[in-house]
C-alpha cells in the first residue's frame, strides 16, 4: 500500500520541493543539466498539446521520464514490437492496393501458395479472426 502511495504522490512530492525551493529564492536552474534530442515535428506538436491540456512543461516531463528511467532502472513503459495487422482494403491507396495485389499474382506465378484451409487456421490463430 505505501508503495502505490508512493507512486501516486512522487510528482506531488517533487514538485512541492521545488516550489518550496523557489520560495526560498534557491535557483534551481544552477543545478540542471541541458539535454539535446532531435524529434520528429508532428511528435513534438502532439506531445506539447497533450502536455499543455496536462500543464505540465516539455522539459518537466522529460526530467519525469529520466527520472522513472532511474527508479525503474529501465525504460518506464513496455517495449514490444505491434502485432502484425492484416491489411484493411479501405485504409490502402489505389497504388498501394495494386502493389498488393501484384504480390500475390506474383506468389501465385512463383508456386508459393498455401491451402484455404491452412491460411483461414493461421488467421484464426493469430488476429482471432
Amino acid at each position: 500500500m505505501l508503495r502505490k502511495y508512493w507512486a501516486a504522490n512522487k510528482f506531488a512530492l517533487v514538485y512541492t520541493i521545488a516550489y518550496t525551493e523557489i520560495r526560498k529564492g534557491v535557483n534551481l536552474m544552477s543545478r540542471t543539466a541541458n539535454v539535446f534530442a532531435r524529434i520528429e515535428p508532428e511528435i513534438k506538436e502532439q506531445a506539447e498539446d497533450v502536455l499543455g491540456q496536462l500543464g505540465i512543461p516539455m522539459s518537466n516531463a522529460i526530467g519525469l521520464f529520466l527520472r522513472q528511467v532511474v527508479l525503474q532502472r529501465g525504460m518506464p513503459f513496455e517495449m514490444k514490437l505491434p502485432r502484425n495487422k492484416p491489411l484493411a482494403l479501405g485504409a490502402l491507396s489505389d497504388a498501394e492496393l495494386a502493389a498488393e495485389l501484384q504480390k500475390g499474382l506474383d506468389d501465385l506465378h512463383a508456386g508459393r501458395v498455401h491451402p484455404a484451409e491452412e491460411v483461414f487456421a493461421e488467421l484464426e490463430a493469430e488476429f482471432g479472426i
